[in-house]
């Protein structure tokens, strides 16, 4: 499904957002989400940091992340029954295609190739918002919720982004 949700500025979309994602209270009743749901969100703010373009992307696929470091461990200790069962998991979530992933993300949305090596930091506060609109859209989400995405957008851009969100396969919620 896919659900616009509308209304004039400081009417509470975003804090309805942060209350679906349990980073802010609700004052009455309560929020029941499926167990195991995995949701995604595109954050607002991003503070600068000398890690590259592609890895602030890349770092917001958990997932991935942890299982990479633990099969670093296991190479480390000569594990293999643990390295094997690290790879399937890898596979299972296809680890092993994830940078191209992250680079066609930041392609879509504008950057350079030479950009993909930049640190965070350079950039200006609408690409910065691009980068967290692809940090959102590498994780793995039954719910995907974006927050004003087209804000910094060029035209190319949105055109990309409206192409990938028609192939996504969960539900969105979508603050215009």
């Amino acid at each position: 499904q896919r659900i616009g949700i509308i209304g004039r500025n400081g009417c509470g979309k975003t804090s309805l957002f942060l209350a679906l994602a349990e980073q802010v209270p609700i004052e009455h009743g309560e929020i029941k989400m499926p167990v195991g749901l995995r949701l995604s969100m595109m954050n607002q703010e991003t503070p600068g940091s000398e890690e590259t373009a592609l890895e602030f992307v890349l770092d917001a696929h958990t997932v991935f992340r942890k299982l990479e470091a633990k099969l670093a461990q296991a190479e480390q200790a000569g594990d293999d029954n643990q390295m094997a069962k690290l790879h399937s998991q890898l596979d299972d979530i296809d680890g092993y295609d994830i940078g191209n992933r992250a680079e066609q993300l930041l392609s879509g949305l504008g950057f350079s190739q030479a950009e993909f090596s930049t640190p965070v930091s350079s950039f200006s506060g609408g690409w910065r918002v691009r980068l967290n609109l692809a940090a959102a859209l590498i994780c793995p989400s039954d719910l995907l919720m974006l927050d004003e995405p087209t804000n910094h957008l060029d035209l190319e851009a949105t055109v990309w982004l409206e192409s990938w969100l028609q192939r996504y396969q969960g539900t969105l919620l979508l603050i215009s």
